[in-house]
């Protein structure tokens, strides 16, 4: 299988002739998305969703009723190819198998309103991958790839850090890095070293448009 890194919190990920991309936002290549079979959406925020991206391919989307709704305003071509999903469904996306975990993003401040994200656990390649989107919601069951949030306003270092050993992946690629500097991302991957691998965890930063 192959994961590749298209800019802070979208992935592609393509196994066996078949594409999938999740979180295509405002920080991400444009090419990421072209030849996908399917897009997944975790939540409204730019950084994960931007309407334009998804007007460069005819792929089924996948999101909760949130998002959805924000497509049927924003590019509503492409709300008649959206499928919505609900927390605890499992769903076939382009023949691979996803379930959605979660209902609700982070709290970002308690003085601003919750807003709904769901993760996505993704069984491809022989694989269980996990992307939690902007939430530190568990994937529920044993995952072999968690995409792991490292920089963000709703989170800090060390709860970033603590949810990687909660959730025990084997691999742990960063994900939602653009709230750093090169200098703060240095920092954090120097930080999270110092406890994955003590713990037989493998912890990756992969560029924009590298390959894993």
């Amino acid at each position: 299988m192959r994961i590749t890194k298209f800019g802070h919190a979208c992935v592609r990920l393509e196994h066996d002739g078949t594409t999938l991309v999740l979180d295509p936002g405002m920080f991400t290549d444009p090419e990421a998305i072209d030849g996908a079979d399917a897009v997944l959406i975790t939540h409204e925020h730019p950084d994960h969703y931007l309407p334009d991206l998804l007007g460069r391919s005819d792929a089924p989307v996948f999101t909760i009723d949130a998002v959805a709704a924000k497509i049927r305003e924003d590019a509503p071509d492409v709300a008649e190819r959206t499928t919505v999903v609900s927390p605890g469904e499992s769903f076939s996306a382009a023949g691979v198998a996803v379930t959605a975990v979660g209902e609700l993003h982070a709290v970002i401040h308690e003085e601003l309103p919750r807003f709904f994200n769901s993760g996505y656990r993704i069984e491809m390649g022989g694989q269980r991958l996990f992307h939690p989107g902007d939430a530190l919601t568990g994937p529920g069951e044993q995952v072999d790839v968690l995409f792991l949030p490292v920089s963000a306003p709703w989170a800090a270092s060390r709860d970033l850090i603590d949810f990687a050993r909660a959730v025990k992946a084997p691999r742990n690629v960063a994900i939602h890095d653009r709230v750093y500097s090169a200098a703060g991302s240095a920092i954090f991957d120097n930080q999270i070293n110092l406890f994955l691998p003590k713990a037989g965890q493998e912890y990756t930063r992969l560029q924009d448009g590298q390959d894993l």
